[in-house]
């Protein structure tokens, strides 16, 4: 079967923090920040939930190396903008000390009405993730490749782990920002699917009792776009360094085409329990990549070493057909040995105590590679 010209391609979104270049604190400069940076790239940056955050996504690409140039250019335009305002930018997780109770929801009816309905789990959601759109046309087909793709989802959470603190404390996770967005009803990994009609029943149906408004607010770690006809992977973290969103955007796109490739194959689909998803979920969120993961396939403990290795094996065919392989895989063992942002976030704080100096590293690490 011919491959529709519209599947597998890329689209990243970054959540980013605007921080104050002194204090290193969150800074309320969205509004200021957000109209020069649109001078650069238009509309492909755009507020988020507080006026401390802002938001780029890229344009359709079909290749790594175009996601990779679209994430500088974006990146370079939003730090651009941010020094003209006197702030600066930092893609982590979470903030290492800003509080929930000094920040400001951004005044539009979609946040507001967010705010309005969910209280404080809303107020508390200073969080940035990276979201990754895959293109699939064939609707069922996505259907078959978000069940297939739930066993993964964790091994590129433990990859992409990068907030371990929150409110000047180590929170002793790696992705204390999975366990902040996961008190949200409808946060989480999603079920299994039969079809795209019982998703949309689904949706029919939180929308009938008043739980939310359409499609959107569905915020399981991976789901059916609502406005694109993508896969949209949003388990992972925003992260530092371009080379691991590169990773992260690589990892997604051999994901949903090895899946579909297995399903096109007739190959069987396991049906996992959602407490052991959770379950994996959870230990990728505490442990990252120091520690044990749960394997899923194998209904084990492994290092999360096994785990990332594991991955790779799965997607190599993907990969290699897409020409990605050679970079995807030596960003992931080298993510491998040094240890994802989170790691990298504690060593800075273990060498001078400040989380100030975290800060600084987040920063540096953000611009690196955009000049």
């Amino acid at each position: 079967m011919a491959e529709n010209p519209d599947d597998f391609t890329i689209g990243v979104e970054e959540e980013y923090q605007i921080v104050h270049p002194e204090t290193r604190a969150l800074v309320q400069r969205a509004g200021r920040l957000l109209p020069r940076a649109k001078e650069a790239v238009g509309d492909e940056v755009t507020n988020e939930l507080f006026l401390s955050q802002i938001e780029v996504g890229t344009p359709v690409c079909r290749t790594l190396a175009e996601v990779r140039a679209e994430i500088i250019r974006l990146r370079r335009a939003v730090i651009a903008a941010a020094e003209k305002t006197g702030c600066r930018i930092a893609a982590s997780g979470t903030h290492p000390f800003s509080r929930w109770e000094n920040q400001r929801i951004t005044p539009k009816d979609r946040y507001v009405g967010l705010a309005e309905d969910y209280q404080h789990l809303a107020r508390e959601q200073i969080i940035c993730g990276c979201h990754v759109h895959v293109g699939i046309a064939d609707r069922e087909a996505a259907i078959r490749v978000l069940n297939r793709s739930r066993p993964w989802l964790t091994t590129i959470l433990a990859l992409s782990a990068n907030s371990p603190f929150w409110h000047g404390a180590d929170t002793g996770y790696a992705s204390y920002r999975s366990e902040l967005f996961l008190r949200f009803p409808t946060a989480g990994p999603p079920e299994r699917l039969a079809s795209r009609g019982e998703f949309d029943r689904v949706v029919s149906e939180l929308v009938a009792v008043g739980l939310v408004e359409d499609a959107s607010k569905i915020y399981w770690d991976a789901r059916p776009s609502m406005h694109f006809e993508t896969i949209e992977y949003r388990v992972a973290d925003v992260c530092s360094s371009i080379d691991e969103a590169v990773m992260i955007a690589g990892l997604c796109r051999a994901l949903a085409r090895e899946c579909h490739a297995r399903d096109l194959a007739g190959e069987p689909d396991p049906d996992l329990r959602p407490e052991l998803l959770r379950a994996g979920r959870w230990q990728a969120a505490r442990f990252g990549l120091d520690g044990d993961l749960i394997d899923l396939a194998a209904l084990r403990s492994a290092p999360a070493a096994e785990l990332v290795e594991g991955l790779l094996a799965f997607v190599r065919p993907s990969l290699e057909a897409a020409g990605d392989w050679p970079e995807v895989s030596e960003i992931a063992r080298a993510t491998l040995a040094r240890g994802p942002g989170a790691r990298r976030q504690r060593e800075a704080f273990a060498r001078t105590g400040r989380l100030e100096d975290v800060v600084d590293e987040i920063v540096a690490e953000t611009s690196r590679g955009v000049a």
